[in-house]
């Protein structure tokens, strides 16, 4: 990791807890499924653990259409504003992430942007994670080459895997219902596993998983 000079993150169960917006699209589900908001959030999560989009699969399940997704809802892991403001202060960071249109204005209405150099996301862009078109366009704008930054975010299949195809570092952070991502290749193992932010200071900034 000597030479990484950008960090990227993703947004939700990454820099943000989407635990609120997740209840609540459950719960409506539940309401218009006409079932115990446990049974579906026991569904989701059974469906999380083969490697699927669980809250999307039940929905399908029990064929309702999607909730809206709450945004408001969402804030910040208590150690966020901790890591972004020691990293920033060594590397550059930016953020990758599939989130609805106003995704800079929220991370600053969360206290985060004033950490944050390079925010593409895809409602903006018109391209989304796994894409790698994404992952060109954010390391275009940073004037940065792969080898030379690193991914970081909750989804194997959205961050970790697309990340690695294109030379990316990254670090899968177990937060959210991706935590339960089965991993059973190991062409898909991130560099570093961890299950909190706080863990990446130790990485980038104590070498003490060197």
């Amino acid at each position: 990791m000597a030479d990484i000079s950008w960090l990227f993150f993703d947004v939700g169960s990454t820099l943000v807890d989407e635990t609120k917006p997740y209840e609540y699209r459950l719960r409506v589900t539940a309401e218009q499924a006409g079932v115990p908001y446990e049974t579906v959030y026991r569904k989701a999560e059974e469906f999380y653990r083969q490697n699927l989009k669980g809250d999307l699969e039940v929905m399908k399940l029990y064929g309702v259409p999607r909730p809206e997704w709450r945004s408001e809802l969402e804030e910040p892991y208590p150690d966020t504003v901790a890591c972004l403001e020691a990293l920033s202060r060594k590397y550059r960071i930016g953020v990758i992430a599939n989130q609805v249109p106003g995704t800079a204005k929220r991370l600053e209405g969360h206290g985060l942007l004033r950490f944050i150099d390079l925010v593409v996301a895809s409602a903006e862009e018109g391209v989304a994670k796994p894409d790698k078109r994404i992952f060109d366009i954010a390391l275009e704008r940073a004037g940065c080459t792969p080898d030379r930054a690193v991914m970081i975010g909750d989804r194997m299949d959205n961050d970790i895997i697309p990340a690695k195809k294109i030379g990316m570092k990254t670090v899968w952070i177990r937060q959210g219902f991706s935590r339960f991502w089965h991993i059973d290749v190991d062409d898909t193992r991130a560099d570093y596993e961890i299950d909190s932010l706080t863990e990446l200071i130790d990485i980038f900034l104590k070498g003490a998983y060197a």
